[in-house]
């Protein structure tokens, strides 16, 4: 199976159940995912009121670059990373892209 394919369906899957969870919280937010596979993006987005905050913010950013999964933000709890290798990713196919250029050599995966 063509490696690109197989990690959308992953990231897809893993972001689906990240939307899920937080629209399962206690606030006011809706969580939704949104798929670009033309492009390789990937992104989980939270929009919506709570009393008289409004909150619109991309918690989940995801995107396919060659043969690597680039991790451009993450503000979940336990790391979107971990649900990759969890899926079977290995870390030499994911890219930390929101750290430094720089301090991606000490982070165990792949530096680009």
């Amino acid at each position: 199976m063509d490696t690109q394919l197989n990690y959308r369906d992953i990231i897809k899957q893993i972001l689906q159940e990240h939307a899920d969870y937080r629209a399962s919280l206690p606030d006011s937010y809706d969580s939704h995912v949104l798929f670009d596979d033309q492009r390789g993006r990937y992104l989980v987005l939270d929009i919506g009121w709570n009393d008289d905050k409004y909150l619109h913010t991309t918690p989940i950013h995801i995107d396919l670059i060659g043969d690597k999964i680039w991790i451009q933000y993450d503000d979940t709890e336990e790391g979107v990373a971990t649900d990759l290798l969890e899926a079977g990713v290995p870390k030499e196919d994911i890219v930390l892209g929101f750290r430094h250029p720089k301090i991606r050599q000490h982070t165990g995966f792949a530096v680009a």
